[in-house]
């Protein structure tokens, strides 16, 4: 009997975890919204890496619900401008918050 109580109650967490999915701490309605996030923050910073102007390590970005949020330091307006450029690029990107600060 103990066992049987066990299996059920692991089956009922199962469910409960599987339903309620593996985003609701980041605020996104659904798990695939949470992927979509991961794959564009991960593209950016990807397209960052391979861009001359832009430098990758100086500049964060965070996806929510496809509004990707730049933030950290540029060398110029230029780099700033680039940065955002090719964010807008990356499919499924619905907006940018561009909160790059230039340094003197």
């Amino acid at each position: 009997m103990k066992y049987v109580r066990a299996i059920a109650f692991a089956a009922l967490a199962g469910i409960t975890i599987i339903s309620a999915g593996c985003a609701v701490e980041r605020g996104q309605s659904t798990a695939g919204a949470y992927v979509d996030d991961a794959a564009i923050t991960t593209t950016v910073k990807a397209k960052f890496v391979q861009d001359t102007v832009v430098s990758a390590n100086a500049i964060s970005v965070e996806t929510l619900n496809g509004t990707v949020q730049l933030s950290g330091f540029a060398k110029s307006s230029n780099e700033k401008e680039r940065a955002e450029m090719l964010a807008r690029g990356v499919k499924n990107v619905r907006s940018i918050q561009n909160n790059i600060v230039i340094r003197p």
